[in-house]
């Protein structure tokens, strides 16, 4: 909704929408925990389900720019009718063969290979490969910052609040900018509540960085008119990471009796999506430089070729 009411600016006005989960990690942190002292987990889990039921109000208030057309309603006109445009009757009439009638099946069919042709390009793939680590590689802190804090001996309120922290810091980097870093590689070495607030900072602005960058993103791979659908196969291959690592983490957890491994695990996987998405940018940066170069040659017919340089060597 956001990609069809804004054409400028897009990465700031996905962050600003992407801002909300912010405000609510930063508000529900501590009022979770209230809430679970005070009604057990099976009264905190009923009142936020009533919470979030919201959603179906607010989702019934989004509505396209601009409404489909009304199909005429008057019917398809014989071909021997009169149009009163000045053509008779007789000269219609004179068709042999009548006019092919697309298949409603086949349409459809066609509609969606044409709806989903992106999924053969090469660089959503590798995007999708990026964002299947990357997605592996946050979900992890979110689930395990706070049994971690609590686990050196940071007291329970001190330890929610660190989601608070990194909650309003999420706002902060959905709305400028930031890059996702090594800091679940340290979180290991951060064993108390004066330490844990910085990475809680950094973790929360690089994640509401990268937050409001994926549609922007896969904007750019796959353009304009395929977005709708490839961000809900980018969203769909999101929550396969984020309900298969907690469980992974949990059982690194049980294993090695640290946070040492699951940690390690979110920092290398963040690093793997970084590598994937950098390879990305490196052979969309080739391509472009070979299509100037080609450009370049045809526009000026005394410019040599470069030695070794190969036109096809990247698939365009």
């Amino acid at each position: 909704m956001v990609g069809s009411y804004f054409c400028e600016r897009k990465a700031l006005a996905y962050g600003i929408a992407m801002s909300g989960s912010g405000i609510g990690t930063f508000i529900l942190a501590p009022v979770v925990q209230l809430l679970i002292e005070h009604y057990s987990w099976h009264g905190a889990l009923l009142i936020l389900g009533g919470v979030v039921s919201n959603l179906c109000v607010c989702g019934a208030l989004l509505r396209p720019i601009t409404l489909k057309e009304e199909e005429d309603a008057h019917g398809p006109v014989p071909l021997n009718a009169e149009c009163g445009y000045g053509v008779k009757a007789q000269v219609v009439s004179t068709l042999e063969e009548p006019l092919a009638i697309n298949n409603s099946k086949d349409s459809r069919c066609f509609q969606s290979m044409q709806e989903y042709r992106f999924l053969l390009m090469p660089d959503f793939l590798m995007l999708a490969v990026s964002f299947l680590f990357l997605a592996s590689g946050c979900s992890l802190p979110f689930v395990y910052l706070v049994p971690y804090a609590l686990d050196v001996g940071v007291s329970h309120h001190k330890a929610a609040f660190l989601m608070s922290i990194l909650g309003v810091i999420d706002i902060v980097g959905n709305i400028t900018f930031g890059w996702l870093g090594l800091c679940c590689l340290f979180i290991p070495l951060l064993r108390t509540f004066a330490l844990l607030v910085p990475f809680s900072v950094l973790y929360g602005y690089f994640d509401g960085a990268y937050v409001a960058l994926i549609p922007v993103v896969t904007s750019d791979i796959v353009g304009t008119a395929n977005l709708s659908s490839a961000l809900g196969i980018v969203y769909f291959l999101h929550a396969i990471p984020y309900l298969l690592s907690p469980p992974i983490g949990g059982w690194l957890v049980d294993t090695t009796g640290t946070y040492t491994a699951t940690f390690f695990l979110s920092g290398f996987a963040l690093i793997s999506s970084s590598l994937v998405i950098s390879t990305v940018t490196g052979i969309r940066h080739c391509r472009r430089t070979q299509k100037h170069r080609k450009n370049n040659k045809d526009t000026d017919p005394k410019q040599e070729p470069c030695p070794g340089s190969r036109s096809d060597f990247y698939i365009q």
